[in-house]
């Protein structure tokens, strides 16, 4: 059985940066600290969360750092200026205080951003239970 000599694409990570390498080797070996599947790259997304300092305890999520383009015109006109927090990595193992982990993946996947309201206080006395 002839063997091709066809370059092969392996994954390096340096950092948080993964570099493409071509492999001229008929044979591929898997090492795990080089090798990063789909699973585990998809299983880590990275968010910058970004306070309002016009509105307290409101959060805005970005997928990437300081692109504000996909947040809608109106809630950036309302919540502008913003002061970066922290970058976070959004395993599904990690908790996050006031949003869910899933809800804010999808958002980023979709939108690129999440936002965060404060979370809203209802007294009983304000009710109408008419």
């Amino acid at each position: 059985m002839a063997q091709l000599n066809v370059p092969v694409m392996s994954l390096t990570r340096l950092g948080f940066f993964a570099q493409a390498v071509l492999s001229p080797s008929p044979q591929l070996r898997h090492n795990p600290a080089t090798h990063f599947s789909f699973e585990r790259d998809h299983a880590r997304m990275h968010a910058y969360v970004y306070k309002s300092q016009r509105k307290q305890d409101t959060f805005v999520y970005l997928a990437t750092r300081d692109d504000f383009s996909g947040l809608p015109a109106a809630v950036h006109t309302q919540l502008a200026p913003f002061a970066f927090v922290l970058e976070v990595a959004l395993t599904p193992e990690r908790r996050l205080a006031q949003a869910d982990v899933a809800t804010v993946r999808e958002a980023l996947g979709k939108h690129g951003f999440y936002l965060q309201l404060p979370k809203t206080v209802v007294l009983a006395g304000e009710c109408d239970y008419d």
